[in-house]
C-alpha cells in the first residue's frame, strides 16, 4: 500500500539521518525564564522546582526519579484555546480533549531575526507575511506559522529574555491584523521564540493581546519560548508540538520537535 510505503520511507530517512530531528525546545528547570505579570492584573506562575525522590539510595535503591512543581505555561509551552477567555467555550479546547491530528503539521518559519535585533519592539505585519509568501509560497490550511527572532539566545538570562523596563516588556511579536490574516488562511497555530505568543507591548493593542485573543477565539493553538528556529527552512519542515494530556489543561510545557530533510 502507498501509505505504508510512505511511512516506511520516513522511517528509513529518520534512521539514516536523511531527516534530522531538530529540538525546538528550551531547557525546563529552576532557571527557565517565566512570564512576569503586574500584581494588580494576575498572579505569576510559581518558579519551577525539581525535587529528588530518590537516586539509588535508601529511598529507592535501584532507581532515580524526581517530582516537579511547574506551571502549565512554563518554558517552551503550548497554549490551548481554553487558556484565554475567548476560547473558553470549546469542548475540544483543553489539552486532554483537543484533536491530536492537528499537532503534527507543516511549519512556515518567518525569519524576523534581523528586524528583532535592531528593534526589540518589532511587529510583524500583513505586508511582511505577504512578501514572505511571495518568496517562499503560500501558507496553507492546517499548517503552523512561527516567527523566528532568535530570541532564544537570551534564554539563560531571564532579565534579557523578558526585556522589561518601567514601560513594560519589549519583545517582538505579531500585529492583530497578522493573526486575523493567518487565522483566515486556516493555520492550526502560531508560535514565537519569546516568553509568550504576543509582543511585549501587546496589552495596548486592539484587541489587547491579539495573538491570545484571536487565536483562541478561533480554536487555534499557541506556542511560546520556541528554540533553534534558525535550524529550520522557511518551508518544508514538519513540526510536532504535543502538550501533556492534562485533565482540563489550559496548556503544557512541551518538547517541540521539527523534522527537517537534509542532503
Amino acid at each position: 500500500m502507498a501509505s505504508v510505503k510512505v511511512l516506511d520511507d520516513l522511517a528509513k530517512m529518520l534512521i539514516s539521518g536523511g531527516i534530522e530531528v531538530v529540538d525546538c525546545s528550551g531547557v525546563l528547570g529552576p532557571d527557565t525564564p517565566l512570564l512576569k505579570l503586574p500584581p494588580e492584573l494576575a498572579k505569576d506562575t510559581p518558579k519551577i522546582e525539581v525535587h529528588k525522590i530518590s537516586e539509588y539510595d535508601k529511598d529507592g535503591p535501584l532507581w532515580a526519579w524526581n517530582w516537579l512543581k511547574v506551571g502549565e505555561h512554563s518554558g517552551t509551552h503550548f497554549d490551548a484555546p481554553h487558556h484565554w477567555i475567548t476560547g473558553r467555550d470549546y469542548q475540544d479546547g483543553f489539552t486532554d480533549t483537543l484533536p491530536v491530528q492537528r499537532l503534527v503539521a507543516p511549519v512556515n518559519v518567518i525569519d524576523c531575526s534581523k528586524e528583532a535585533a535592531e528593534n526589540p519592539d518589532f511587529l510583524l505585519t500583513v505586508d511582511h507575511v505577504k512578501a514572505w509568501e511571495a518568496e517562499h509560497g503560500e501558507i496553507g490550511n492546517g499548517e503552523w506559522v512561527v516567527m523566528r527572532t532568535d530570541w532564544d539566545r537570551f534564554a539563560n538570562d531571564e532579565a534579557a529574555f523578558l526585556n522589561a523596563d518601567s514601560t513594560g516588556p519589549h519583545t517582538p511579536g505579531p500585529t492583530a491584523e497578522v493573526i486575523e490574516y493567518l487565522v483566515g488562511k486556516g493555520i492550526v497555530g502560531w508560535g514565537t521564540q519569546c516568553i509568550g505568543t504576543d509582543a511585549g507591548q501587546a496589552g495596548a493593542m486592539h484587541p489587547p493581546f491579539p495573538a491570545h485573543n484571536l487565536l483562541h477565539k478561533a480554536n487555534r493553538f499557541g506556542l511560546a519560548s520556541l528554540a533553534n528556529l534558525d535550524r529550520l527552512p522557511a518551508k518544508g519542515a514538519i513540526l510536532i508540538a504535543a502538550p501533556l494530556k492534562i485533565e482540563g489543561g489550559t496548556g503544557s510545557p512541551i518538547r517541540a520537535l521539527a523534522l527537517v530533510a537534509r542532503g
